[in-house]
């Protein structure tokens, strides 16, 4: 059984990296998102990058390295308000951007990773999501078709994983990373903790390692995305 373990997020990466690829890179804000492996992406120079993701990072962190050295040419995401280069580039018509609604993201995913081509969803009816796409009627409503979404490269972070990339998620962090885990070509993860085969419950594993075909320990800054206290009494 050969090793899917690699010493470093740079080394996970070799060989992987091209100009016009597709990358998914998991996580919800900035919980869950494999930094250690977006970080050896940007070193990679490639350019011209197509990035799913609900989010975009924020300046000089997360997606955000990926787009101060413009590498991004287009970004397939739910929500990008906590980025300002983000909202520079997207307004000097430098940035493509294909909005999707939160819950379509993650179907469009889901179902790229099933081998789903497309599917059906009220959601968007009636507004500008739907500009452009087939529409069919089910039992009198109409419903507007999505597509299944795929990469090159899906980047996921999880909690715990074992040598095989069999993962367990926690909490927040499991936002997008296990769908994104089986819709890339190769998909390459970041955990916090690496333990050996049969060391994970069977039962709580949340990604099979059937859809991993790298895995690296790094250790994680884990910013917060927006802090926000009230003042002490």
């Amino acid at each position: 059984m050969s090793s899917k373990v690699y010493k470093s997020a740079a080394a996970a990466m070799d060989g992987l990296c091209f100009d016009g690829m597709t990358v998914m890179a998991g996580g919800f804000g900035l919980c869950g998102i494999p930094e250690n492996l977006i970080a050896a992406l940007r070193d990679s120079g490639a350019q011209n990058i197509t990035a799913i993701s609900n989010n975009a990072g924020v300046d000089g962190f997360g997606l955000g390295l990926l787009l101060e050295t413009r590498q991004i040419k287009k970004m397939v995401s739910s929500y990008v308000g906590e980025n300002k280069e983000f909202e520079r580039q997207f307004l000097a018509g430098e940035l493509e951007l294909e909005f999707n609604p939160q819950g379509t993201l993650a179907e469009r995913i889901r179902a790229g990773g099933a081998g789903i081509p497309g599917f059906y969803t009220k959601t968007g009816v009636g507004t500008v999501i739907a500009d452009g796409k087939p529409t069919m009627f089910f039992d009198g409503e109409e419903f507007i078709m999505e597509t299944g979404l795929k990469a090159d490269v899906a980047l996921v972070k999880a909690w715990r994983g074992d040598t095989q990339g069999n993962l367990q998620f926690n909490k927040t962090a499991r936002n997008f990373n296990p769908m994104m885990a089986t819709a890339g070509k190769v998909t390459v993860v970041e955990v916090d903790e690496l333990v050996e085969l049969g060391e994970l419950d069977a039962n709580y594993v949340h990604t099979p390692g059937i859809f991993v075909q790298r895995i690296v320990q790094a250790k994680c800054e884990k910013r917060i995305e927006k802090v926000t206290t009230r003042e002490r009494s």
